[in-house]
This record gives structure tokens, C-alpha cells and sequence, in this order.
């Protein structure tokens, strides 16, 4: 992979922000340190800014019950920005594939094609049934992806009449699409049926942060029936000029985790049919143990215990932590989206520290 290949991308907290972690959802709530800095646009836009000046190349902005809604929010912070792009997560099959391709079309005519798409089945049933769905594991795989083919073919320009088990379209156009700017589809999920969704519609399959071993098995099972498949790989960065800077934050952080948000936590995951929450989960086991989390040189499953979905970080000095993504990316990881807590000073920690040496590991590979 060439230096230009690589892809950056970091996270924007629409449900809070602080310096430690805590769940995303509106499900799971969140504690009063994690949130000490509300998601309004004055704030999202510094972090948006940060981003951008520290050479991100795309903000993934979640979507679920506890964030703003991402459409909204992206199209108000392109008013406060200028270059960097957004990654737009968007759950499939709460809104007409024809819908979705008419906003995403809007999007990138006004942005200038600063356009991604995130696109998030959801593993969470009691989530789910907020938004009204109750259909299960496999069922919203496959409705899933029934909305990719059909955004796809609308979002090239395409005109579209599909008759499936969960959507029936006809005649379904774009006018005058602007199909000179492609939107990438990112898609993720690591059971076999959200595998095949994403070996047959995916431009980029999103990973979480497992140890490099499970990560490149993975990778080379979706190679071998979708070789142009690209991957991106979801962390959190504890990053320090030394690595004891960093596992002192680490620890720090550990130690105002609450035992009881930690139990509650671990309850709800149980609960879920997500595969990719169950292997996140199972990475640490509930223990919040300081000795047993560093599962994989480096890498630190403490954030799991509280948070939801994406539950590692790297955890080093700028040179180790720039090593280990360049690790994953030997094992064939095109992007990285990243965050820290605070998103704001540590776009700028690891926009300005990491990703240089990261870079220049490449360059010289």
C-alpha cells in the first residue's frame, strides 16, 4: 500500500465528550465526566477544525439513540470547514433506500463530494425496537443488503426497480445525480451474514479493534471472495511522548471507571445479538482487571467495559502506537478511524505526533 492509500479518519462525539469514556447509546446512558463538554455545534465545529488542520481526511459521525442525527449535524459543520470529509452513518432500513440516495445526492452536490457512508444494521435489539424494528439478526442483514443495492445503483446514476423480500422499488431515479462524485459505501458487522453482505456491496469493511492475529483472519476470509475489498479499522488512542505517559492515562482512566457502570454494561452486551459485540466483550471478560486488559502488544480492551461497539485502544508512546497501526496495516488495514478522549486535543496528539511517523513508516515499507 502506497502512502497516498492511506486514509486517516477521526471521530466526532455527538453525545458528549470528556476526557473518559462512556457508552453511546441513549440505552446504556452515559456518566457526567464522559459528557462534561455538550455536543452543540460550537463545540463539534473545534473538533471538526482540529481534525481537519491535523490532516484527517473524514469524520465518521455516529448514528443510534444517543446521537444527534447525523445528517443534520454534517451538514451544519461543512459551514464550518473547508477540506475534510464526513463519514455518514446512516441505520439501513429505517428510511426508503430512495430517500437515503436523494440526501446523500443533496450532500455531496453542496459539500463539494465531502461524502462517505457509514451503513449500520444495528445489534442492539432493545435499540432496535425504539426505532420500531424487530426483525431479527439475519433478516436485517438481508434487508441491509437489499438498501446497498439500491442506493448504490441510484447513487451512480442509475435508474432503479428492485423486488425483494423487504423492499419493492420501481422507477426510482436521481435527477441530474452528481455521480462525478462517488460515495463510498463503508460497512460493518462480523457475523457470516453481515460478511456477506459486505463481500458483495461494501466498498470498505469496518473492523474493530481485535488483536492483529484475529483481525488478519478476518481479512483473509473476505479476500478470498472479495479481493477488491478495502478495510478500516476502528481504535481509540492513548498516545504519550513516553509509554509511561500513556498506561499512566490508561490507569487513570481505569481507575474512575465505576464497578457498578461496568456490571450494567456487561448486562446490556450480553443482551445484544451482535457478533462484533460479543468478540469485543469476550476480549476482556467483564474484568476490569489492570493486569489481564493489555490483550495484544499494546493494545488495551479497558474501554470496553463501559462502551459499546468499538472497545480498544492503542496504548504507547507516539513511536509504539505509530508501530502497532503500522502492524495492522501490513496485514492489509487501508484506513484508521480514530479517537481520543478529549476529540478535540487529541485530534491535534495524534494528527501532529502519530500519523507523521505512521506515514513515514509507509513511505518506507
Amino acid at each position: 500500500m502506497s502512502e497516498s492509500s492511506l486514509l486517516l479518519h477521526w471521530f466526532l462525539p455527538t453525545g458528549g465528550d470528556g476526557r473518559d469514556p462512556g457508552g453511546v447509546t441513549a440505552v446504556q446512558g452515559r456518566t457526567g465526566s464522559a459528557t462534561r463538554r455538550r455536543a452543540d455545534v460550537g463545540y463539534l465545529a473545534q473538533v471538526a477544525r482540529a481534525a481537519e488542520t491535523a490532516g484527517f481526511h473524514s469524520l465518521l459521525t455516529p448514528v443510534g439513540l444517543g446521537c444527534v442525527d447525523p445528517w443534520i449535524l454534517s451538514a451544519a459543520l461543512t459551514q464550518h470547514t473547508e477540506r475534510i470529509g464526513f463519514l455518514v452513518a446512516f441505520r439501513a432500513g429505517f428510511t426508503s433506500p430512495t430517500l437515503l440516495a436523494q440526501q446523500a445526492d443533496a450532500f455531496r452536490r453542496f459539500a463539494g463530494g465531502r461524502l462517505s457512508l457509514n451503513v449500520v444494521t444495528g445489534g442492539d435489539p432493545a435499540e432496535q425496537r425504539a426505532y420500531g424494528d424487530a426483525l431479527p439478526h439475519d433478516q436485517r442483514y438481508a434487508r441491509t443488503d437489499e438498501v446497498m443495492s439500491v442506493l448504490r445503483d441510484l447513487l451512480d446514476g442509475k435508474e432503479v426497480d428492485h423486488a425483494g423480500e423487504h423492499l419493492r422499488i420501481e422507477g426510482a431515479k436521481l435527477t441530474d445525480p452528481a455521480v462525478q462524485h462517488r460515495v463510498p459505501l463503508y460497512f460493518g458487522g462480523a457475523s457470516p451474514a453481515a460478511e456477506a453482505v459486505a463481500a458483495r456491496r461494501a466498498d470498505v469493511q469496518l473492523l474493530w479493534g481485535e488483536p492483529p492475529a484475529a483481525v488478519a483472519g478476518r481479512i483473509a476470509r473476505l479476500r478470498a471472495v472479495a479481493p477488491a475489498l478495502r478495510y478500516g479499522i476502528r481504535l481509540h488512542v492513548i498516545s504519550r511522548d513516553t509509554s509511561a505517559e500513556a498506561w499512566a492515562e490508561a490507569d487513570r482512566i481505569l481507575a474512575g471507571i465505576d464497578p457498578e457502570a461496568v456490571r450494567a454494561s456487561q448486562e446490556r452486551f450480553a443482551r445484544m445479538d451482535s457478533v462484533g459485540q460479543a468478540r469485543m466483550t469476550a476480549l476482556h471478560g467483564g474484568s476490569a482487571d489492570a493486569a489481564t486488559l493489555e490483550i495484544s502488544p499494546n493494545l488495551w480492551a479497558g474501554i470496553g467495559l463501559v462502551r459499546e461497539g468499538a472497545g480498544t485502544a492503542l496504548v504507547g508512546s507516539h513511536d509504539e502506537v505509530a508501530a502497532r497501526l503500522d502492524e495492522y496495516r501490513r496485514l492489509g488495514v487501508d484506513e484508521f478511524v480514530l479517537s481520543g478522549y478529549p476529540h478535540l486535543e487529541e485530534a491535534f496528539r495524534v494528527g501532529e505526533e502519530v500519523a507523521p511517523r505512521l506515514r513515514a513508516l509507509v513511505a518506507g515499507a
